[in-house]
């Protein structure tokens, strides 16, 4: 089924938890939502003049695409700041080398439409804090705290040996 959606009959909202050098407003509710879509995520949003979009990040398992409907603003990537404008669009592929992050340079607002694939969960890592997000669950760890994957598994026989005693019918 199409569903046309209106964006001029929608309201523009901010996070009011958000600091205030960061003022990303999104288009609500959600357009992902409205749609009910399950392998996108795609969202209307304004960057206000002199704001950062959020944190310098990358994507793990989704890819992104922006598109500027007004305005411009600058992009920060793992190798420049490029200014993009409207009608222009900036694709960003999984790993580090698609890190950005937005800063609105301009004195007025920046609208565009940022897409981005679902595949169900994703890793977000954030260079700049050394931060890891974890999608859809909002888990978000710091990275030095990463650790080897047979840590804490010295035990595994003791382990078994208890269950095998509580479980009888093994023995």
């Amino acid at each position: 089924m199409a569903i046309l959606i209106k964006p001029k009959e929608l309201e523009f909202v901010n996070n009011p938890s958000t600091p205030t050098q960061f003022d990303l407003m999104t288009i609500m509710p959600r357009l992902s939502k409205i749609t009910n879509a399950k392998q996108l995520i795609f969202d209307i949003r304004q960057l206000n003049p002199g704001k950062y979009s959020f944190p310098y990040h990358f994507h793990r398992n989704s890819e992104e695409l922006m598109y500027v409907i007004s305005g411009e603003m600058t992009v920060r990537t793992s190798d420049k700041l490029e200014v993009i404008r409207p009608g222009q669009m900036v694709f960003f592929e999984l790993g580090e080398t698609s890190a950005h992050q937005f800063y609105n340079h301009t004195d007025s607002p920046c609208m565009y439409l940022d897409i981005r694939t679902n595949m169900g969960f994703d890793v977000t890592e954030y260079p700049d804090s050394g931060k890891v997000n974890v999608f859809p669950f909002g888990l978000i760890f710091e990275k030095d705290m990463q650790v080897d994957y047979f840590k804490g598994e010295e035990n595994v026989e003791k382990i078994w040996e208890q269950l095998k005693k509580d479980n009888a019918q093994y023995e």
